[in-house]
């Protein structure tokens, strides 16, 4: 029996064709917001050390956005860590580990959005992100959770339980099918190290690399997700990712002007 088509250039067509897929890529796609820089902050590395540390970054990262048209991303920090150690221990899949991650970074969402209200502090939920540009042309500031909303259908993780695609992977995403011009993660330390340079003060600090470089290196430990590395392969519009410090001023500025400064990871 003759199957029910429409005609459409891809009429017919299983949708997992390689020929298929390498003609699909020659297409460009739509950048949203292609001036829009996505900076990241490490819950684990920022907002968990508290007022001494967010509250400068706040005026910091408020004062850059009268400038730059920015989306802040929030990660998840300590207890994160501590809703895997327990759903870990009680036997929960990677699925419902990532949902329940995603709500601390959530809660540390609400908490940002509060503190950058002086500069039009916008709450972002991951289902209106396609309202941002209409957020960023009423001047505001936009401020969203970085754990992708994969949930219960979170990909598993090859090696143990701990969701990979966490808010490192979210901000890449998001920054990606926003065409974003720059992905920024805001961390605790200078950016990629050889080793941890908190564990041993004689690791090197890793100013430039590609991402095949780095994922050949198999390092044991690194200062952001692992699962951006194979992600940054295939991106589209983001060709690269920088690793500043948030704990000393300026570096947010000297990243979005193309200063040098922490890490570049290049696709």
């Amino acid at each position: 029996m003759p199957r029910h088509e429409i005609n459409s250039t891809l009429k017919g067509e299983t949708l997992v064709r390689k020929g298929l897929m390498h003609r699909m890529g020659e297409h460009a796609t739509l950048r949203l917001v292609p001036e829009l820089n996505v900076v990241k902050i490490g819950g684990h590395g920022i907002i968990d050390y508290g007022s001494e540390v967010v509250l400068p970054l706040m005026d910091e990262i408020g004062e850059l956005s009268r400038e730059h048209k920015m989306l802040v991303v929030t990660g998840g920090g300590v207890r994160v860590r501590h809703i895997l150690d327990i759903g870990i221990d009680l036997g929960m899949p990677t699925g419902v580990l990532a949902e329940l991650a995603g709500k601390i970074s959530e809660q540390n969402a609400v908490i940002t959005t509060l503190l950058l209200s002086k500069w039009g502090g916008s709450r972002v939920k991951t289902s209106d992100l396609l309202e941002l540009p209409t957020l960023l042309h009423l001047g505001l500031l936009p401020v969203i959770h970085g754990t992708p909303p994969y949930g219960l259908y979170e990909h598993p993780p090859g090696t143990g339980l701990i969701p990979p695609h966490r808010t490192d992977t979210g901000a890449l995403l998001m920054a990606e099918v926003l065409g974003a011009r720059s992905c920024i993660l805001v961390k605790n330390v200078d950016g990629l190290y050889t080793e941890d340079p908190r564990v041993n003060p004689k690791a090197e600090l890793i100013a430039d690399i590609t991402v095949e470089e780095l994922i050949k290196l198999d390092m044991e430990d690194m200062v952001l997700e692992r699962k951006m590395l194979y992600l940054l392969r295939d991106t589209v519009n983001v060709k690269e990712i920088r690793i500043v410090n948030g704990h000393q001023r300026g570096n947010i500025v000297k990243a979005l002007n193309g200063e040098k400064v922490g890490t570049i990871i290049r696709a």
